[in-house]
């Protein structure tokens, strides 16, 4: 969804006056696949379009008007399809049901049926891909804010109930093992924030500056999968933290979880998005050449980081990853990245403990087991919420 801002005459009056734009692409048989879309647009004799056919996901149905991709006579476009006509007639645009989701029930989503609605083209005939991207890719870094700030939340939950709780004699966030639990959530947690932070940075100094696109282009792709691909699990570990009460929905932690999934769906699935890092490295070097000169600013401060940094850039430059080992790829870049803004940003207690699990592999496969040389209250008091 995105801020537009409307022609009034096709806001009614009388009529309340959103201020959100939905999104149209996805249809049965294509899926991610938006170029197999089948919905057409025929042109009409005032340069606007009339769009017919059906669409099995339409995000936000309640806005006032929805960009669109459907076959025109030049080849998939993009266009702006409003609810309301320029006469102030609802436009030939159905709702046959609203999806019944897992989570992200307060943002409808639903299957439509466009009967020749009016719409207006934006951009050139045959470029709609092309068009849209612009608005998916920002879509994308709202995705990876949106996992990292559920992150946060989880961590604020789980670190607040340990730190007040109290089983075996003692509170739960002095007890060793949950506090390697509860660190390894923190580690995660600011690992994407600083991952995040760092991106929308990138999509503002695009306003003013050319240079930062090469870099945004590729780290919205490797954060998005990674970043959102983490989510579940470290919300699941958070809950846990809580016990039972974490499965109560009273606990908020429920919501949390049916949530987490979402955003690593949402503007393509982790294949899709690790197969468009492998396109845009291959399409743009000066892509890769950009994300790799912003992890070498913490060059010289972490050796470890470093050698881990050179050796997957020695590899990349080997020939890359096939597809069927794109995702393994896609997660070093992540962590390569993570460990250089930790560096940058992070204390030493932060950084070492990611360093050393992350790039390093001194750790097991579940939350929980970092080395036992790891600074955990350090960590855990640098993340717990402080309530006055």
């Amino acid at each position: 969804m995105t801020s537009l801002d409307y022609d009034p005459r096709f806001v009614p009056a009388g009529e309340k006056r959103g201020a959100l734009c939905g999104m149209a692409m996805t249809e049965r048989q294509g899926g991610s696949d938006v170029r197999a879309n089948r919905a057409r647009a025929v042109p009409t004799a005032d340069g606007a379009y009339e769009l017919s056919g059906h669409k099995w996901f339409c995000s936000a149905p309640m806005c006032d008007g929805f960009l669109v991709l459907a076959q025109a006579p030049g080849g998939l476009s993009c266009f702006l399809l409003p609810r309301w006509l320029p006469d102030g007639t609802r436009n030939r645009f159905h709702i046959q049901r609203l999806k019944d989701k897992l989570g992200n029930r307060s943002n409808a989503s639903s299957e439509t049926e466009l009967d020749r609605a009016w719409a207006r083209p934006v951009g050139e005939e045959g470029r709609g891909v092309a068009t849209i991207i612009e608005m998916v890719n920002h879509t994308r870094l709202d995705c990876v804010l949106g996992s990292a700030a559920l992150m946060r939340q989880a961590v604020a939950q789980a670190t607040h109930h340990a730190a007040h709780r109290s089983a075996f004699g003692a509170r739960l966030s002095d007890q060793p093992l949950m506090r390697n639990v509860l660190a390894d959530l923190c580690v995660e947690s600011e690992a994407a924030t600083v991952s995040a932070m760092r991106l929308a940075r990138a999509y503002d100094e695009q306003q003013t500056r050319p240079d930062p696109r090469p870099f945004a282009r590729l780290a919205t792709a490797v954060l998005k999968y990674w970043i959102c691909k983490r989510g579940p699990a470290h919300v699941a570990e958070a809950l846990e933290c809580l016990g039972g009460n974490g499965y109560v929905e009273d606990s908020g932690m429920p919501r949390l979880f049916r949530e987490s999934p979402l955003n690593s769906i949402w503007e393509g699935s982790g294949n899709v998005i690790c197969l468009d890092v492998l396109r845009a490295m291959e399409r743009n070097p000066e892509a890769t050449d950009a994300f790799f000169d912003e992890i070498a600013q913490a060059e010289g401060a972490e050796p470890r980081l470093d050698a881990y940094a050179a050796k997957l850039r020695d590899d990349i430059a080997a020939g890359g990853a096939h597809e069927a080992e794109a995702r393994r790829l896609v997660e070093r870049m992540a962590l390569a990245l993570q460990g250089s803004l930790l560096v940058r940003h992070a204390g030493p207690a932060m950084v070492s403990a990611f360093v050393a699990s992350r790039l390093e592999g001194d750790r097991g496969l579940a939350f929980g087991t970092l080395p036992s040389s790891t600074d955990f209250e350090s960590i855990i008091d640098r993340a717990r919420p402080r309530i006055r």
